[in-house]
C-alpha cells in the first residue's frame, strides 16, 4: 500500500491533496501543529489508514520525530509533501531579523527537516513535493520575509533533486503563479491536483520546478 506524508497540513492546498492520495487509496501521514485542524482533516480520509502527529514543524527536533514517527507507522513513504510557510506584513524597513530567520526556519527548514526525517522508509520511485509561490520571483514588499522563504524553499528542492535522484528519487517545488481563491485554477483542490501531477512527470523529462499554471 501506498504512502504519503503531507507535512503542515490543514483545510488548504494539503487537505486537498490528502484526499486526492486517499482517493487513490494511499495511506496518509498528517503532521502539523494543531490536532483539531488534523483531526477535521483525518475525518474526511474515508477507508484508507491515516496516522497523524501534532508537533512544531519549525522546531527541527520535533519535526522530525513527528515525521518519523508517522513514517515508521506507515511502514513507508513514496510522497513526502512540505506545506507549511509564514505570512507576516512586515516590509524590508520593518521586518526584523529575529522575525526574518523564524520564517525561514518555518518555511524552508522545515523542509530539510522533513525529508531527513523520512529518508530511511523512502526507496526508489519515492518523490518530495513542495508548495512554491511567485513571490519567489515577485515578492510583494508589504511581506518581505515570504519571498525569501519561497526562494529558499526553491532553491533547496533543486538540491534536495539533485542529491536524491542518485537514490532513485526525485523532488518538485511547483510554484503556484497566482492568488488562491475559491474556486478555479488556485483553488485548493486545483493547485492539489497539479502538485499531484507534478510528483508524476516522466522521469526522462522531470523538472524539478513547475510553474501553475
Amino acid at each position: 500500500m501506498s504512502a504519503v506524508v503531507v507535512v503542515g497540513a490543514g483545510p488548504g492546498v494539503s487537505g486537498s491533496l490528502a484526499r486526492l492520495y486517499a482517493v487513490e487509496g494511499w495511506s496518509v501521514g498528517l503532521v502539523g501543529n494543531d490536532e483539531a485542524v488534523l483531526a477535521d482533516l483525518a475525518a474526511t480520509l474515508t477507508g484508507v489508514r491515516v496516522e497523524r502527529r501534532v508537533a512544531d514543524v519549525s522546531d527541527p527536533v520535533a519535526g522530525r520525530q513527528a515525521v518519523a514517527d508517522v513514517a515508521e507507522r506507515l511502514g513507508r513513504v513514496d510522497v513526502l509533501h512540505v506545506n507549511p510557510s509564514a505570512y507576516r506584513e512586515a516590509d524590508p524597513l520593518h521586518l526584523t531579523v529575529e522575525d526574518l530567520l523564524a520564517d525561514v526556519r518555518l518555511g524552508v527548514g522545515t523542509l530539510l527537516t522533513a525529508v531527513q526525517a523520512a529518508h530511511p522508509w523512502m526507496g526508489p520511485g519515492a518523490r518530495v513535493s513542495a508548495t512554491g509561490s511567485m513571490a519567489a520571483d515577485e515578492p510583494n514588499h508589504v511581506a518581505a520575509s515570504l519571498g525569501v522563504q519561497k526562494a529558499g524553499l526553491r532553491n533547496l528542492v533543486l538540491s534536495l533533486d539533485r542529491t536524491l535522484q542518485a537514490e532513485g528519487m526525485r523532488a518538485v517545488s511547483v510554484t503556484v503563479r497566482g492568488a488562491l481563491a475559491k474556486e478555479g485554477t488556485f483553488s485548493p483542490d486545483g493547485v492539489a491536483a497539479a502538485i499531484l501531477a507534478a510528483t508524476r512527470q516522466d522521469e526522462a523529462a522531470w523538472q524539478a520546478e513547475v510553474s501553475h499554471p
